[in-house]
């Protein structure tokens, strides 16, 4: 609890101690109304504050309107204890609700302790402690036992656990040696590290994952934009309904039925309409219900930018799946060398050389399998051609690695492969040389991923994929997956994507799940976009709507069952809220309801909402192995 929760706790029991003594004493008049103001202006002076500025910038309809007239009312009828209980009952939901988001808070600020406070740089054979913006791409950091990795990098001299629970929300530790990629946010356990950064602070993981963070509330779903339209219409209709039941029936009365107006009755029945009427427990449960989903998301690993990406998740019946990077493991090995027209080596040499400009997972595993350092002088006029491969001069000949695409685009005969894995073909001056089988391996919880999304209802699963039909029939066969198109290029997946889009329901919505450049457009045209944040590429990161911080495929149920338990808390918010609003509002406007109902219908509706709202913290029970709840 925070200092002004503390004071607000202290005006609530020293307003109610003054309430019940000066409800004892027997006063009247002036003295009983002088004395039920001390409590009454002890817990309402900020109340009646707001509603004055209210008024002066003519912004006049709010909560804060309502409890001023209503109590104020009340005050003026005589009904001094129900005034006072009135607002004292208002303020012990304000401060219920100000716990609450203050715990969501607590929770995205443990979030947001990754934020490194420094950076231990080395400058002139001496470590300084400089500020982390300070720290350029290429520099040497140092990071002990107890410390924040700072910027990302890769590790040059050392070995440590590093604890991750704070970017991917699991537990385990993380081994990291000479060679090993870091990523900042981090926190280094046991021994000392010696990293070269391979980025700048501003471009780090922990700087993204802030940023993500930090902006996730200005997008708001449409059940929160629904309700900022509710209560701009229903706060005035409801005073204005109170107006007329305060005039009307004692006009009425007076005018043509020729009985007593009993103008303090109905009076009284306004005003306990007004507070029955206050929308607090819609307009504060329902964005608090979303901010702790996202921050409940945010502690299991799972980064989502907005309430109305977590809205559109819960309604996924949709998932498409890239393949490499994604469900696999993208750390391709070479498995064979076929039909050479010269030596393996020179082949081998050919294809890690030109192919050298390449970040692509498959490059690297050429580079890899090549295991000498290449000379970058050798080659040039190097052109990368999206789907196909790439074209290069190395050596002063002309080099062509690639796709089966890429052959029948230069029009060079080529040897069919009838083995599962990613083939590159080579052609050196026109003339095919032969191709490099490379296999990638299935990511351990991938087909555990598949069957768990079949459990929570989602039948639509599909694979998109620019490897050859045979390897990407083979994965999806053993993923489960039953619909896979292969062969694909990065425009050809948009187009699929679009066509998968049209075959759904409009209130169903389509996720498609991706790592690399390439994917970055599909993601955008999905209704969401999810990327695999730690090894995923920096464009599909920024493109998606939703990170999976440790690219676990298990993630996405686990993601799913988040923001359906997020929705489930907000529908029920709303319907308990506006069903017992209208039916105490007809009480009221009967007669039947007094000011202390009216009390329970306003505060104590308020609170059960907030209370209920808190429960899309707590994600830990959602776990891999507890997905039909």
């Amino acid at each position: 609890m925070n200092q002004k929760q503390k004071t607000v706790l202290i005006r609530i029991l020293l307003s109610a101690a003054c309430m019940v003594l000066f409800s004892m004493l027997q006063t009247e008049g002036y003295v009983r109304f002088g004395l039920f103001m001390i409590p009454y202006l002890i817990i309402g002076y900020d109340i009646l504050k707001k509603a004055g500025k209210g008024i002066r910038n003519r912004q006049v309809f709010d909560e804060n309107f309502l409890m001023a007239l209503a109590t104020a009312g009340a005050i003026l009828l005589g009904e001094y204890t129900e005034g006072v209980a009135v607002m004292l009952f208002y303020q012990i939901g304000e401060l219920f609700q100000s716990y609450a988001v203050g715990k969501s808070r607590k929770n995205i600020s443990e979030l947001m302790d990754i934020r490194p406070d420094y950076a231990n740089a080395e400058r002139g054979g001496s470590i300084v402690r400089v500020d982390p913006d300070e720290v350029e791409t290429g520099s040497v950091i140092v990071v002990r036992p107890g410390e924040k990795i700072p910027i990302d990098g890769i590790v040059i001299e050392g070995s440590a656990s590093l604890n991750t629970s704070a970017l991917t929300g699991e537990s385990l530790p993380v081994e990291a040696v000479k060679g090993s990629e870091v990523i900042s946010g981090c926190i280094n356990m046991t021994g000392t590290l010696r990293i070269r950064t391979t980025r700048e602070f501003g471009e780090s993981t922990v700087s993204k994952i802030l940023d993500l963070v930090e902006n996730a509330s200005s997008k708001k779903s449409r059940s929160e934009q629904f309700i900022s339209r509710f209560a701009r219409y229903y706060t005035p209709a409801v005073c204005y309904g109170a107006l007329a039941l305060a005039v009307l029936p004692p006009l009425v009365s007076l005018l043509f039925l020729g009985g007593e107006p009993q103008w303090g009755a109905w009076v009284y029945r306004a005003l306990t309409f007004l507070v029955i009427s206050c929308p607090c427990a819609l307009v504060i449960s329902i964005p608090l219900s979303f901010f702790a989903g996202i921050g409940g998301a945010g502690k299991a690993g799972v980064l989502v930018k907005g309430s109305n990406y977590l809205e559109a998740l819960s309604k996924t019946t949709y998932v498409v799946f890239d393949k490499t990077g994604t469900m696999t493991q993208g750390t391709f090995q070479v498995s064979g060398i076929y039909h050479p027209q010269m030596a393996e080596e020179t082949l081998l040499e050919y294809a890690a050389l030109a192919e050298v400009d390449s970040s692509h997972p498959i490059s690297k595993s050429l580079r890899e399998a090549y295991g000498k350092e290449i000379d970058r002088s050798r080659v040039c006029n190097v052109e990368e051609i999206g789907g196909n491969g790439v074209t290069a001069r190395v050596d002063g000949k002309e080099v062509a690695a690639g796709s089966e695409k890429l052959m029948k685009r230069l029009g060079i005969s080529y040897q069919e492969c009838s083995q599962a894995g990613t083939v590159v073909h080579l052609a050196v001056d026109g003339s095919y040389a032969g191709y490099i089988l490379i296999s990638d391996r299935i990511k351990p919880h991938a087909k555990e991923a598949v069957l768990q999304l079949k459990q929570i209802g989602i039948k639509n699963l599909v694979m998109l994929t620019g490897d050859r039909r045979l390897a990407a029939e083979q994965t999806a066969d053993e993923l489960g997956i039953n619909a896979v198109y292969s062969e694909l290029l990065p425009a050809d997946k948009v187009t699929k994507v679009e066509e998968l889009l049209r075959r759904k329901g409009k209130q169903n919505t389509l996720a498609f799940v991706g790592d690399g450049i390439n994917d970055a457009p599909v993601l955008s045209r999905a209704d969401i976009g999810i990327a695999m944040g730690a090894l995923g590429s920096d464009a599909a990161i920024e493109a998606a709507d939703v990170v999976l911080m440790d690219d676990d495929p298990l993630k996405i149920a686990k993601a799913i069952k988040i923001s359906r338990k997020c929705l489930r808390i907000v529908y029920e918010n709303i319907y308990v809220a506006i069903g017992i609003k209208f039916l105490c509002l007809m009480l009221g406007a009967l007669g039947i309801a007094n000011m202390w109902l009216a009390i329970f219908a306003d505060v104590g509706v308020m609170v059960l909402a907030v209370l209920n709202a808190v429960r899309a913290l707590f994600v830990k029970h959602i776990t891999s192995r507890n997905l039909n709840e």
